[in-house]
Formats: C-alpha cells, structure tokens, sequence
C-alpha cells in the first residue's frame, strides 16, 4: 500500500491539543500566566458572614431527676437549644450521674444529691432549676429551689393539690424568681396554630371537644403509685384539660367524671385505670375526654366547629403531630415545620429570664389545671357534678 501523508488539517488538530493538553498541565489557560495564585488570597471574600454581635448567653440549667423524661428527651434537646445548656445535676443514683455529666461535659463538681440540692444556692453557673421528679415530690423541691435564689421550671402537673400550687406561686413571689410550668406544647407550632385558628374562629365558633390521651403502663412504674401522686388524670390526662383551656380561651365552670378501677388487676390497687370526665365552659363549649393507663395508645383531639372540624391525632405526642383541617368536603392536611418540644420550652424560658419577661405558662397556668383535676376526683368520687368559680383564662 502506498505511502501517505497525513491530512493537514488533522495534523493541525493534533498540534493543538497537544499544546491545549501542556497549558493544564501547567496551569495555564486563556491568558492564565505563573503569577495566577492556586490558593485564595489572603483578603477575607466580601460575602463571608460574621457575627454581628456578642453572642446569645446561655443560661445556665439544674436538671433535677434523671428518669426516663430527662435521660431520654430533656437532656438530649439541649443539643438543639440556643440559649440554654445543662450545667448541674441532681440525683439520688450518684454513679448514673457521674456517666450523665461525664457524656454532656458536666463539671463533677456539679453533681448534687437530695440532702445537699439546697448548696445549688452557692452555684453561679446555675440560672435554672428543671424539676423532672415524682408529682409528690414537685411542690418541695421547687420551694426549696426559688429559696435558693433560681429561677425554676417544673413539670407537669404542677404540683398534688391546689393548696400546693397556691404555695409554690407564693414562693416564687417572695424569692422574686420566675416560676415556669412544662407545658411543651405551648411552645411547638402545630397546637400554637390551632389556639390561633380558635382564637379568630377560624371555622366558625366551637360547639364541643372530644380528647383522648390513653397508654398501656406497665408495673413497676411510679405513674401507679397514689403516694408518689400517680393517676392518668394527672399525667395523661391534663393534656386534654389543658387543650380545653387553650381552644376555648375559658375556663371550665362545671365539671362530671367516672372512674374505672379494675379489682383483677394489680396494677390498679391505688389508682384508677381509666377516667372519662366532661367539661362545661360559659360559653357553652362541652368537652368529652378520656385518660387510661391500660389501654392502646390514643393521643388525640377533634374540635367541632359551627361550620368545620379541627383535628389533631397524634395531638400529644413528643414528635411527629397531625394537623387537619375539615371544610364541607375539602380536607386539608396541614404542613409546618417540627421542633424540639423541650428545647423550644427551655429557650422560651431562658429568654425570660434573660430579659425579664414573664413566662408564658406560668404557675398560674398549672393551678388552673389542678382546680380542675381535683374538681374530677372529686366528682369521680361523689358520683356528682362539681361547679367551678368561672375565672377567664389568661391571654395566651
């Protein structure tokens, strides 16, 4: 075969990429020469964000009880706080709480037990006592801790009897410190547009309310013991009273309720297992709720509306709430973004703190729960209706 050269053209094009193929090796490119820098300059780029300010303080936290809530939900949310952080613990189990201070960077020496809770006083780093024990235990431990000079929230229910509450609202007053009840959903925006959706009666005004909040609790447990102040009225069952309060903006003036208590099941030697009690508000609002701890799982809320309903289901769980709304035939199925309960609870409280304000569950919030709750044992005890003094629920 004869020989032949190759096609200039081609030629050229070999030519070229070879030359394009040195100029990347070398880092040279389109008029890009030696002096062109391969790292940036050391002039800070135009866009880069700062600060542009101190940052937000901390406040600092005494979480008291390392149960099941604190171990569990409390503690793990300060990860996601921007205005708190734990910096003391109390607890009967020292051991355990040398592993908990150890895993959230806990000074040793902050580790207190309950002869020694009232030395808190002598702490700078602690701005805020958490009480998360046993509802007998809540009325004591937050006294002590407003006498000992902190700020202090408590769980819910605030305390085993209105005279409790009354006293603890008096401490608070005389210590001049905040006192806060954890009442979570105060502070997430599902039930937060739901009290805004009422509130401007959104869907008419409201007839009735059903809620159900029942779990299977299984022994040993402190919810079944009636010294520790157990009972599914005051544990699960206040967030149905407390939602009531929070729809309707009112609070109850008559109250029924029944008991069950099963004889064939241990569990249920000292408290109910199951209570259904109806709430009656002036304006006529009539509430129908339910609170078992030996039942299948029902964390719920309907709202019945002149012209809508407003349901939330789960209403009362730690994450992963529903909300719908109903209009003739239109369902809407609504969409916002999730929070940390506890974390939003605590900031919410730090800012008070801070800056303060009052809360926006204060004491006064939980005595009017606990009115309530004893107007039910009461009634569940008496087989009679119980009439409340009305007083208007605070702005919420």
């Amino acid at each position: 075969m004869p020989h032949t050269s190759p096609d200039p053209s081609r030629r050229r094009f070999v030519q070229t990429a070879g030359s394009l193929g040195a100029l990347l090796a070398g880092g040279h490119l389109l008029g890009a020469d030696k002096e062109t820098p391969l790292a940036p300059p050391n002039k800070q780029p135009d866009d880069l964000e700062l600060p542009k300010g101190p940052q937000p303080r901390k406040t600092g936290w005494a979480i008291v009880g390392l149960g099941t809530l604190a171990l569990g939900e409390v503690l793990p949310a300060f990860a996601q706080c921007k205005l708190s952080r734990p910096t003391a613990l109390v607890s009967g189990h020292p051991e355990k709480a040398k592993k908990v201070a150890a895993g959230y960077g806990i000074n040793p020496k902050h580790i207190y037990d309950y002869d020694n809770y009232d030395k808190l006083a002598d702490n700078p780093d602690v701005d805020v006592i958490y009480i998360i024990l046993p509802n007998s235990m809540h009325a004591e431990y937050t006294i002590r801790g407003l006498k000992a000079g902190k700020h202090v929230l408590c769980e819910k229910p605030m305390a085993v009897s209105v005279k409790e509450c009354q006293e603890m609202i008096a401490a608070s007053e005389e210590a001049r410190k905040k006192l806060m009840i954890a009442y979570r959903l105060h502070y997430e925006p599902f039930n937060r547009r739901v009290m805004e959706l009422c509130a401007k009666k959104a869907f008419g005004p409201i007839r009735t309310i059903s809620s159900s909040n029942c779990q299977n609790v299984k022994a040993p447990n402190i919810r079944l013991s009636k010294k520790l102040g157990g009972g599914p009225v005051g544990d699960v069952g206040i967030y149905s009273i407390n939602a009531t309060r929070y729809i309707t903006r009112e609070e109850p003036i008559e109250v029924s309720a029944f008991a069950q208590q099963p004889k064939d099941d241990p569990r249920f030697r000292e408290v109910p297992e199951s209570v259904v009690y109806t709430l009656r508000f002036p304006s006529g609002v009539v509430a129908s709720c339910d609170c078992s701890f030996g039942s299948a799982p029902s964390r719920r809320y309907r709202i019945h509306c002149a012209k809508g309903l407003i349901d939330m289901d789960p209403a009362f769980s730690y994450n992963g709430l529903r909300l719908f709304l109903e209009e003739g035939n239109k369902r809407e199925d609504v969409r916002l973004e999730e929070v940390n309960h506890f974390a939003a609870e605590m900031d919410h409280f730090a800012a008070c703190v801070q800056h303060d304000r009052k809360p926006h569950t204060p004491g006064e919030e939980g005595l009017a729960d606990m009115r309530v709750i004893e107007a039910i044992e009461e009634s569940s005890r008496t087989g009679k209706s119980v009439h409340l003094e009305h007083r208007s629920a605070s702005k919420r």
